[in-house]
């Protein structure tokens, strides 16, 4: 089975915007559902729940960010890693060699850590990385 990282914007995009109106939206619901029937194996780090509570709490309130950040935790057949010194070492010499934001380099190196070569991503950003291809969903 097709091991793939999932950035941010995947899980933010179906509840943030209309599925009916925006296509990113669209295509992000219908790929998170392929990872919730098991048809690819998500991946995703601390990172991800940290920045999808803060933009969540940012644009919907607290209440709203409780209550999805609950079910994020538990998203089915999504394994969330978790960072170490080695990550971010790795994320450093991301930074360094491409020139790319902290938290796309800290996504970069959660995926390489975890021997995944894939992210799923809307951001462009990733495409300058050599080590990583980024498909939209």
């Amino acid at each position: 089975m097709e091991k793939v990282y999932i950035d941010t914007n995947i899980f933010l995009n179906p509840i943030l915007y209309d599925i009916n109106k925006d296509q990113e939206a669209k295509k992000s619901k219908n790929f998170l559902e392929e990872i919730i029937t098991n048809k690819k194996l998500g991946f995703t780090s601390v990172l991800t729940w940290d920045e999808f509570i803060w933009i969540i709490r940012k644009t919907l309130g607290i209440h709203v960010a409780i209550e999805k950040g609950k079910k994020f935790l538990v998203f089915p057949n999504l394994r969330i890693v978790k960072l170490s010194l080695t990550t971010i070492n790795r994320a450093q010499d991301l930074i360094a060699n491409y020139h790319i934001q902290p938290r796309d380099a800290i996504h970069a190196a959660s995926a390489l850590e975890n021997k995944i070569n894939k992210i799923i991503s809307f951001d462009g950003d990733f495409d300058i990385i050599n080590e990583i291809e980024r498909n939209e969903p």
